[in-house]
């Protein structure tokens, strides 16, 4: 190997050049792009001190670990509790307690896997005076990815109604007993065995009706309506044609199990992996449009099919990204858990900001004290209105943005795709520079 001595001025020179540039590119890009960016947590009006419950999935590689539930008065946290691996959706209970869906690992009982394990379920949390968990119910599963219970409610019955990502199913627990069941196997292609793969991700579910329930099947960009007894009895974006299937078979999802040449499959641009669906009452829906990195309103037309009414992508000059949760209030205007940009945002119907506060980690779920969630809401004119639509999306960016988030969730939210690609480009003349200046 030559020494740097025994390469010629000129290509010494050029190499040197290059990595300069590439590493000033760099500087530039970050300084420049972190100052300009818009504050988060900005835009409280400083009279408000609204209070919100929120479940964080927490952080680091695969978003499981250092979850936790906590009260904000205002954007003050006035307590947590964190225990748990990861928490998901939050419900404030009539007597003051929190139910919480969780995962956790370190578990000893595990069922027919080696311990430790990991389970899951969901917890009451009671917040006073000290929060802690006076209960659970929990289950053991295959694998911390994806196999989560991400939603649970109490019925009137006393019964808790659950999403199960382990087995698909939606289920309702008495006294630690099942009680009753919908399997998505009743509806979809099922594989042998649910445990093995991240097959549908039912994530949510909401009573919306007497038995009647309202099911999230995320990977299928579907909502169903399960009436207790009956099944299915209305599908929210319907699978119309083969051209969407590709959107639910990536990353091994839906698959042909049954050899008919279908999957059920929604159209991406209506839905695409949606979370935290909100009945706004008969034909109207508001959806966390996740992989859309959008909020949107759908309407019921004329002739059954569901388009959307009103769109928001971003608010305070921010593109929202992988926003999963959206509740209507009861002044009208909409609460968003801004998942990958680690905060939460109140905005009015014109998407202007109202109130909004950065969270430290991944927030999952938010709810709006003291009515939480509603069943019916105000509902925005069917205008088919698009509000800030900044999202810039470019295919292969895109994409490689969201691995590096789930690698480095403390990502700052201002670096998207430009930021992305000129780091590329920086780390490229780098590389460059320094082949060219030990070139033979």
């Amino acid at each position: 190997m030559k020494s740097i001595t025994d390469l010629p001025l000129g290509r010494i020179r050029r190499g040197t050049g290059l990595i300069t540039v590439g590493c000033v590119l760099l500087a530039t890009t970050l300084l420049v792009s972190a100052t300009l960016a818009p504050a988060i947590g900005a835009g409280s009006d400083g009279e408000r001190t609204p209070e919100t419950l929120v479940g964080s999935q927490g952080g680091g590689p695969g978003w499981h670990k250092f979850g936790s539930v906590y009260h904000l008065n205002g954007t003050n946290v006035t307590w947590r509790e964190s225990s748990a691996d990861s928490y998901f959706d939050v419900t404030k209970t009539e007597n003051g307690t929190v139910l919480a869906g969780f995962m956790d690992s370190g578990y000893q009982k595990c069922g027919p896997y080696d311990a430790p394990c990991t389970r899951t379920g969901f917890r009451v949390i009671d917040p006073s005076p000290e929060p802690r968990v006076v209960s659970e119910y929990s289950f053991p599963v295959r694998s911390s990815s994806n196999s989560e219970v991400h939603d649970v409610e109490r019925l009137e019955s006393g019964e808790y109604l659950l999403t199960d990502m382990e087995y698909e199913r939606i289920f309702t627990v008495k006294d630690g007993e099942v009680t009753w069941q919908w399997n998505a196997s009743e509806f979809y292609d099922a594989p042998t065995d649910p445990t093995t793969t991240d097959w549908l991700h039912i994530n949510d579910v909401d009573v919306i009706g007497e038995g009647r329930y309202l099911v999230s099947v995320r990977n299928a960009n579907q909502l169903l309506v399960v009436q207790r007894g009956e099944g299915v009895t209305n599908v929210i974006n319907k699978d119309t044609d083969d051209s969407n299937d590709g959107s639910c078979r990536k990353s091994d999802q839906l698959a042909d199990y049954d050899g008919d040449g279908e999957v059920r499959c929604g159209d991406p641009t209506v839905l695409d992996h949606q979370h935290n669906p909100q009945w706004l009452g008969d034909g109207a829906v508001l959806v966390a449009d996740s992989d859309n990195d959008r909020v949107v309103e759908l309407h019921r037309t004329e002739n059954g099919a569901w388009e959307p009414a009103w769109t928001l992508s971003g608010a305070g000059g921010i593109p929202f990204n992988w926003p999963r949760d959206a509740d209507r209030l009861p002044n009208g205007n909409t609460l968003i858990t801004d998942t990958l940009n680690r905060r939460l945002v109140e905005v009015n119907e014109s998407g202007e900001i109202v109130w909004s506060v950065e969270t430290d980690r991944i927030p999952y779920e938010a709810d709006r004290l003291p009515v939480g969630e509603s069943v019916g809401g105000p509902r925005y004119d069917s205008n088919g209105t698009t509000i800030e639509d900044p999202s810039g999306d470019v295919p292969v960016l895109s994409l490689m943005l969201v691995g590096l988030r789930a690698v480095v969730p403390s990502t700052p939210f201002w670096f998207r795709e430009l930021q992305l690609g000129l780091t590329i480009l920086s780390a490229t003349l780098v590389i460059v520079g320094e082949i060219d200046r030990y070139r033979d």
